[in-house]
């Protein structure tokens, strides 16, 4: 079956934040796609990337590749938020939900983290 086209949009937060909203798929076919904004964001002086996973249904471990390389070559702040129940048990099993500063069980709020 054929991933679901990954829709991703960015809002600026301030001068060097930005969250990006992520729906459909985040898989082999469309993980480059999110290296590719935010290596683009980072470029563009973003230090702190929140990543939104309101609307990704499915993550699989080239979407948990594109995360590791995301950190990797960032020189800020990469955050997780609004995982669901199955992305989040992936983050905990594989250790990237500590790496990734995704929040604690039962956080999956919108609330951006300040400090």
């Amino acid at each position: 079956m054929p991933s679901q086209m990954l829709t991703i949009e960015v809002d600026r937060l301030d001068a060097g934040a930005a969250r990006v909203r992520l729906a459909g798929d985040l898989d082999f076919d469309t993980a480059p796609e999110l290296v590719e904004a935010v290596a683009q964001l980072r470029r563009d002086g973003c230090q702190e990337v929140e990543l939104d996973f309101a609307g990704v249904a499915l993550c699989d471990s080239s979407g948990l590749s594109a995360l590791v390389v995301i950190h990797r070559a960032g020189t800020g702040a990469i955050r997780l938020r609004n995982t669901n129940p199955q992305i989040r048990h992936l983050l905990d099993r594989t250790g990237l939900a500590e790496l990734l500063a995704a929040p604690p069980r039962g956080m999956t709020g919108g609330a951006r983290e300040v400090g």
